[in-house]
């Protein structure tokens, strides 16, 4: 463990990472980035998001190398007895076990947290992620982000009339499951410190979904009226929506009445706060259609990013609407440390900034199985010991197609 690693905060643990996709990768990713000792067991036919390209860099896509940097992988064939028990060996110097495979495939193995590792390994967290738990109506089914979008609502208020209902354009459901998982393996590790004891972290994508839908659920059950898709508007907020400028859109979020008063100011039209159709946010709700008409009609000769940046001095959200190229290039973006390379590997920084200790990039997206031999030495594995697990196929360095 290099000096660096040593003072970031998770540099303490350990975590066998048996996760493949994206909830769980982007978990343990985390936990890699702050210091963690992450070791990806991957099936012989490897991550299948290796795959799902293109890009590819290496022979790996980029849906792959986005989620599993800080990351050590060994190939292994967990479906015989041989290389169960190679896991077990693992899991004797690991905090942490996080998997997704279907409920019910662990307990098959004899693996179990209730009836197998609660009493083999009692300081250990086990995490499993799934599409909706294991039991219940939906119960063992699998579930992907999308899938699930649409089971939870997110459809339902996302688009706008003319598009119908609409997946997110990010994987909210599978990134939002990620990181419920890491707040509470976290929560089981600080109780860990008190009792002693290990615990079972059951999260579905399912659970996540439905916990990410503010404020939807909630006015829901406020109001008994259904939620409609907004496209790009706040359902409770009176002006928070994207305009079109002569430069180009922007998002204005006009969350009170102080920064209404600051917008119109700016747009040379104080006399807008005191129209009675706009004078408090439910006034600007329920008039949303004449107010985005004003709006649109003083901000069609304006450049756009300048009054945003005039708007962000007097204290009003407001910004350009970027692509992702601009986002990467952006002096803020650089200045966060939000866009990282190392050795060619290029992606977005730690997000969690710390100041006594912080996280960092040690290591690129691992190749399949190419820390195998290095992870088996450290955890007791004689050199005759990992030539009988080649040989039988267990230890697997090359992907099986």
């Amino acid at each position: 463990m290099n000096e660096q690693q040593n003072a970031s905060a998770l540099a303490d643990i350990t975590v066998i990472d048996l996760t493949r996709v994206l909830g769980g990768p982007y978990c343990t990713q985390i936990f890699g980035d702050h210091g963690a000792n992450i070791i990806k067991v991957e099936p012989p036919q490897g991550d299948e998001t290796r795959d799902w390209g293109p890009p590819f860099q290496d022979g790996d896509a980029s849906y792959y190398t986005g989620v599993n940097r800080n990351k050590r992988s060994i190939g292994l064939d967990l479906s015989g007895d041989r290389g169960r028990d190679v896991l077990l060996r693992l899991l004797q110097g690991a905090d942490v076990l996080i998997e997704n495979y279907k409920p019910g495939t662990m307990e098959k193995w004899g693996l179990g947290y209730e009836e197998n590792l609660k009493q083999l390994f009692p300081t250990l967290v086990h995490c499993r992620i799934s599409g909706f738990g294991s039991d219940g109506p939906l119960g063992g089914y699998p579930g992907y982000d999308a899938v699930v979008q649409g089971m939870v609502g997110m459809f339902s208020v996302n688009g706008t009339e003319a598009s119908g209902p609409t997946r997110m354009g990010v994987p909210l459901v599978d990134l939002g499951t990620g990181l419920y998982a890491a707040l509470g393996i976290l929560m089981a590790l600080h109780e860990r410190t008190r009792s002693g004891l290990g615990q079972y972290i059951d999260m579905t994508l399912y659970d996540a979904g439905i916990a990410l839908m503010h404020p939807h659920i909630p006015n829901y059950y406020l109001s008994g009226k259904l939620p409609r898709l907004t496209g790009n508007a706040h359902p409770n907020i009176g002006l928070y929506d994207k305009y079109s400028t002569k430069t180009g859109d922007i998002f204005l979020a006009i969350g009170n009445d102080r920064a209404f008063r600051r917008l119109c100011t700016e747009l040379g039209h104080p006399e807008l706060v005191d129209d009675p159709r706009f004078l408090g946010n439910a006034d600007r709700v329920n008039n949303r259609s004449e107010l985005t008409e004003v709006i649109n009609a003083l901000l069609s000769n304006v450049d756009g990013e300048a009054l945003c940046e005039r708007l962000l001095e007097i204290g009003v959200p407001a910004g350009p609407v970027l692509n992702v190229e601009q986002v990467m290039q952006h002096p803020h973006t650089k200045h966060r440390g939000m866009a990282v390379e190392l050795e060619g590997y290029r992606g977005w920084g730690d997000p969690i900034k710390m100041s006594r200790t912080p996280g960092s990039i040690r290591r690129k997206p691992p190749k399949f199985s190419d820390h195998a031999r290095e992870v088996l030495n450290e955890f007791g594995f004689s050199e005759d010991e990992v030539q009988e697990l080649v040989a039988n196929k267990v230890l697997v360095e090359t992907r099986r197609r």
